[in-house]
């Protein structure tokens, strides 16, 4: 395969990936897992993040981002290691604060606080996670985050590991998603997003990547 080529001098590629998997994400039911704690990756999520730095052994990325959280920066080290690149970390980009709800599944949720689940399901643009972030709040620090991340890498090929809202609310902001609706983009576990940011805009090539991650034979 030949290499890829560099981006225009006037163009930043970056590869957006959620980080991979905790003992949280795979719970039955699974909880809601913002930036109060920090677990690390489950064995499942180190097959993951191995599986996804082979998928991008390929492209020559200058360089290698991550939320402050431990999840995030370990999936960007498996990422980041054949290349010999350390992991910069971007503190606007750690995961959403869910406030209290911190650990608990979305049916506890509704049992206990239904004014505040309520609430939320019907505008979280307005309304926040309780005692945490609503969306416009994520979205107002992570859209100025990416932006100048990818202005400062024009010419070059990056990845970023964040999180599952952080991404969805990037997402939802760049294909024109109303905010409201930020849960309809997809974004499995080590799921790879493509950008193309040129000329001060960004966007959306490809979204929720997931076919590196189908079992080996």
């Amino acid at each position: 395969m030949p290499p890829l080529p560099s981006p225009g001098p006037d163009t930043c590629r970056l590869y957006l990936i959620r980080h991979a998997a905790t003992e949280n994400n795979r719970a039955v039911p699974p909880v809601l897992q913002g930036r109060r704690t920090d677990p690390p990756l489950s064995p499942e999520g180190w097959q993951q993040a191995r599986r996804t730095a082979r998928f991008l052994a390929d492209v020559p990325l200058a360089a290698v981002y991550a939320s402050p959280l431990l999840r995030a920066r370990q999936t960007a080290t498996e990422i980041a290691a054949a290349r010999q690149l350390d992991v910069q970390t971007i503190d606007a980009l750690i995961e959403a604060d869910v406030g209290i709800w911190e650990g608990r599944s979305w049916e506890d949720i509704q049992k206990s606080d239904p004014e505040a689940y309520q609430a939320f399901m019907r505008d979280p643009a307005v309304h926040p996670y309780l005692g945490g972030e609503n969306m416009l709040a994520v979205r107002d620090r992570v859209v100025p985050a990416f932006e100048q991340l990818m202005a400062e890498n024009l010419g070059r090929r990056i990845a970023v590991v964040a999180h599952n809202v952080v991404n969805r609310v990037y997402l939802a902001e760049l294909i024109g998603l109303d905010i409201c609706r930020f849960r309809s983009v997809p974004q499995d576990n080590c799921a790879v997003n493509l950008l193309r940011f040129r000329h001060g805009r960004a966007k959306a090539v490809t979204i929720n990547g997931i076919f590196h991650l189908a079992e080996e034979p």
